[in-house]
């Protein structure tokens, strides 16, 4: 969140009243004169949220596709970088100079809500509304996938308890219940007690429902029938005699794709300039892949000619997962990537304290470009064209910006002031300009980092390694052994996705800037057969976060006329 220059918004409001003071257009009429969508179409959630039919996508498949931009963003620091701010002003923006572009972002999570990020539906004047509906529950979807997610954890112990005819190992099974909160006493418990009319007493544990298999599986699902067949590879454990069970043989894909066929029909919404949202599935990129689903990048690229679409925290896991992991499966091709920098952020990459944040420092900010420059120089690993959006504080100085620009105007990058938090579209009209150019004047060559038929442990090497700027990664025997036992099983082909702090390229989040001579330690390795993917859990990361010691829910309140203060 960026506090503009522009002298009518010296004293911006926060960003749950800009919310609350727009007016928006029934979302009927936004998809009519947008995308040219009928009413029937459209399954509405109330007057401004609405989702747009599996079938009427169907009718879409054989249009041409628009260019597809990602945003990304430096490491994260407490100081702010404004990514989702960004991905909403440039869409905005690119529709002010009469491009036809579209939006896709995930949707928030009650977790980071309530706990320390607060909501994830932009910022200031770049913003998509209903802001409060979009971060408190929106159309059911995140429900739906950890009644899905339960379901399956239900039918394992109820197969056990009804006499075990699968000869499941009540030891070894590994599939997690899921909840949409920061809950630490959740992340290991113990179930069944109480009696044997409860079952059979057994380990078990809670992760954060973005980071649950069926989470990813929702949003790489292409349709119902993939979705179906992805539920159906999950594997929960393992016989006595250490053999796979997976959902399909518990006969739960079923059920659990009946919970969660309206859902993946995605969710249509409007920013602040009544232009039109995808906002639909939410895993994290530090647990998890960090994409928005398929079926709603897929759709948008047909229904307009540009498609904005961002991921999860920094480039080294957001934009890496979404390469390696999301354009890999579902066959997209990237046109150009925005990455998102704040000066303030990149000063206190270079030793700036937070409250320090205000001050010029020209050597701190020099410094502190080694961060942007390192992921700058991962992305062009990809071969797309990278551009620099560097979202504007109103403490920016002249200096500073020119320094900025000057570092990656060498490192070969071209480096754009941004204000849209202060002045929606109007305040990215020059990045969108020069996204535009940079996808006529520089072809994509995208490719993956690694191909498929890599080793497991040399394609979580190659992250480190070519990503991180790891000399190496280590490991126990136990880690090795699933490797070769994952891939004697036929899952080498899998991609990896990487569970690590999104606060560094270490494994330490208080290493800032560009750490050298560090090795990444892999902690677990858990199979997501249906998501087709290996995750590497990876140093202290946690799949359940806990609540932070003054929660962002002590300032949330209800009024009496029902408005909501206090969300972000």
């Amino acid at each position: 969140m960026s506090a503009g220059s522009n002298e009518q918004h010296k004293k911006p409001k926060s960003d749950i009243e800009i919310s609350q003071a727009a007016t928006m257009r029934p979302i009927v009429d936004v998809a009519a004169d947008k995308l040219g969508l009928k009413s029937e179409d459209l399954v509405p959630y109330g007057h401004y949220k609405a989702k747009v039919s599996l079938d009427y996508i169907d009718t879409l498949k054989d249009k041409p596709d628009g260019k597809l931009i990602l945003v990304t963003a430096i490491t994260p620091t407490a100081a702010g970088e404004g990514k989702t701010t960004t991905t909403v002003g440039l869409g905005d923006a690119l529709n002010l100079i009469g491009k036809k572009a579209m939006i896709c972002v995930r949707e928030p999570s009650l977790g980071p809500c309530f706990g320390v990020k607060g909501g994830a539906a932009g910022g200031g004047f770049a913003q998509v509304v209903p802001m409060e509906d979009i971060n408190l529950h929106f159309t059911g979807d995140f429900h739906a996938i950890g009644a899905a997610n339960n379901l399956l954890a239900a039918m394992i112990d109820n197969h056990i308890y009804w006499g075990n005819k699968l000869d499941i190992d009540a030891r070894r099974v590994t599939w997690r219940r899921a909840v949409d909160m920061n809950d630490r006493a959740l992340r290991s418990i113990v179930t069944s007690l109480g009696g044997i009319a409860n079952g059979f007493p057994a380990e078990a544990g809670f992760d954060i429902t973005v980071a649950s298999e069926v989470m990813a599986i929702f949003c790489l699902a292409k349709d119902l029938a993939d979705l179906q067949r992805r539920l159906g590879q999950i594997q929960v454990g393992q016989t006595r005699d250490k053999k796979a069970v997976t959902a399909k043989e518990l006969s739960a894909s079923g059920s659990m794709a009946a919970l969660l066929k309206d859902a993946l029909a995605p969710n249509l919404v409007q920013t602040l300039e009544h232009n039109p949202a995808f906002i639909h599935g939410g895993p994290f990129a530090n647990i998890a892949h960090g994409c928005n689903t398929v079926i709603a990048t897929k759709a948008a690229l047909k229904l307009a000619d540009y498609v904005v679409t961002e991921a999860g925290f920094g480039a080294d896991l957001g934009a890496e997962k979404f390469f390696d992991i999301k354009c890999r499966k579902a066959g997209l091709t990237p046109n150009c990537v925005v990455i998102v920098a704040t000066i303030r952020a990149l000063k206190m990459h270079g030793g700036v304290a937070k409250d320090d944040l205000k001050k010029a420092n020209l050597q701190a900010l020099e410094k502190g470009y080694a961060n942007l420059e390192r992921h700058i120089e991962n992305l062009r690993k990809y071969k797309v064209p990278v551009v620099v959006a560097t979202n504007r504080f109103s403490s920016d100085t002249d200096d500073e910006i020119a320094l900025l620009k000057r570092l990656c105007s060498t490192g070969g990058a071209e480096c754009v002031m941004a204000d849209h938090w202060a002045l929606g579209g109007e305040g990215a009209v020059e990045l969108a300009e020069t996204v535009v150019n940079t996808i006529d004047t520089k072809p994509s060559e995208f490719e993956p980092l690694y191909p498929d038929n890599m080793s497991l442990w040399d394609k979580t090497r190659t992250i480190a390694q070519d990503i991180y700027g790891a000399e190496d990664i280590t490991s126990d025997k136990s880690v090795k052994d699933k490797f070769a036992e994952l891939e004697k099983q036929g899952f080498g082909d899998f991609p990896i996705c990487v569970a690590k702090t999104q606060y560094s390229f270490t494994t330490d989040p208080a290493a800032k800037g560009v750490p050298l001579g560090h090795t990444i330690p892999i902690r677990e390795v858990r199979l997501s057969a249906g998501a087709e993917f290996v995750v590497v859990i990876c140093g202290a990361i946690m799949t359940l976060p806990g609540l932070p010691r003054v929660p962002a829910a002590n300032n949330i309140e209800l009024a009496s006329d029902g408005r909501i203060s206090g969300l972000f």
